[in-house]
């Protein structure tokens, strides 16, 4: 009898422990653990998605304490990270939905140590074999946990409003632009000429004389527009009013309230950038360099980063040479024209001109047309 109660007693602390191992696999750790671990320090990979986030959590040794699905809805964030320590380090991949995320955790949650990675840099999980959301949050955690994440510049709530005021007019304008381009094309499909400057009030009234349905359609959308528009820029003309580096940019022949904005509201914070040379290749101005041996190629320009910033420069060097003919950029553009053709010579310009605002802000000074 005592034999068979000691079996038993045997059988039974053995299935204790192996039900207590079992429960303490990483994929089941008890939240309880995890905020008992708070002192240490603490790694969060969060990949990102519209509907729902994968969140890996992982400690100091690589031991992921966590990997977990959770709904991108604010009440199921707050809830789910309840238990991870204020002071954690979080790392999440940037993306079309990165923004309301990031302000949630960092101004409502009030965690501090929030990276956005730049996910061109971030090769890792591009190069794992094996890609799945589980894995990508993870590599992110451990990334992190090295030092080796990439990360991207987060801009104040300031600069983002006037981010989105000056992409949303070139939306707009872009819009006016396709409309109109629908009415040249009926315009020309029917044989029609209407002489006179287009889509002045008079030209619009031959328009609607047409008793055209499409047209008459056409034109209205254009009004509208044309209202937005209005609107817009004269939000854009009081944003450049708070803005000392917009300010100082428009100071630049050719460049106005608009174009002043979108630079200033793309490059942020001058203070970011090491020298000049940095800013033109954010705004991929800068040539592509293929080196082998001693043999060095130049090629295009890399055209990476804010494409916005890359387009408004281009635009800018048309206007300048007309408004500053005698500058030192206009005669460069000439220069350069001669030799290679108006449109290497524009984006060769662009990045001159690009250099000049980064010390014009660098020294907080107005532009001078003969800087050297």
């Amino acid at each position: 009898m005592n034999t068979e109660r000691r079996k038993s007693d045997s059988i039974k602390n053995e299935s204790s422990s192996f039900k207590t191992r079992k429960s303490l696999s990483p994929k089941r750790i008890p939240k309880k653990q995890i905020r008992s671990k708070s002192k240490k320090s603490m790694y969060v990979g969060i990949d990102l998605h519209k509907k729902f986030l994968q969140v890996a959590i992982m400690n100091n040794d690589g031991k992921v304490l966590q990997n977990k699905k959770v709904d991108n809805t604010h009440e199921s964030i707050k809830k789910h990270f309840a238990d991870i320590p204020i002071h954690a380090n979080i790392v999440m991949e940037s993306s079309s939905v990165w923004y309301d995320t990031y302000r949630f955790l960092t101004d409502e949650l009030g965690y501090k140590n929030v990276t956005l990675s730049n996910p061109y840099l971030t090769k890792a999980i591009a190069a794992s074999k094996k890609k799945t959301d589980k894995i990508d949050a993870k590599i992110l955690a451990d990334l992190l946990r090295g030092g080796y994440i990439a990360t991207c510049y987060v801009p104040n709530k300031k600069i983002v409003k006037h981010r989105q005021l000056v992409r949303y007019r070139k939306k707009l304008i872009q819009w006016r632009t396709a409309v109109k381009n629908s009415v040249h094309g009926i315009l020309l499909q029917e044989g029609i000429r209407i002489p006179g400057v287009t889509f002045t009030e008079t030209y619009n009234r031959k328009l609607m004389s047409l008793d055209d349905y499409r047209i008459d359609g056409f034109v209205r959308q254009i009004n509208h527009l044309n209202l937005q528009i209005a609107d817009i820029n004269s939000k854009v003309y009081a944003a450049v009013k708070t803005s000392p580096d917009a300010i100082i940019i428009k100071s630049i022949p050719g460049i106005g309230d608009y174009s002043s904005l979108v630079i200033s509201s793309e490059i942020a914070d001058i203070d970011r950038f090491n020298d000049s040379h940095k800013l033109c290749a954010y705004a991929g101005v800068v040539p592509s360099v293929r080196n082998s041996a001693d043999i060095i190629h130049h090629g295009s320009i890399t055209k990476r980063g804010s494409m916005t910033l890359r387009w408004v420069l281009t635009e800018c060097v048309y206007a300048h040479t007309i408004h500053a003919k005698n500058s030192d950029i206009t005669k460069f553009y000439n220069r350069i024209k001669k030799k290679r053709g108006s449109s290497k010579a524009a984006v060769a310009t662009a990045s001159k001109i690009l250099r000049v605002i980064y010390w014009m802000l660098k020294e907080r000074r107005e532009f001078v047309q003969n800087y050297s």
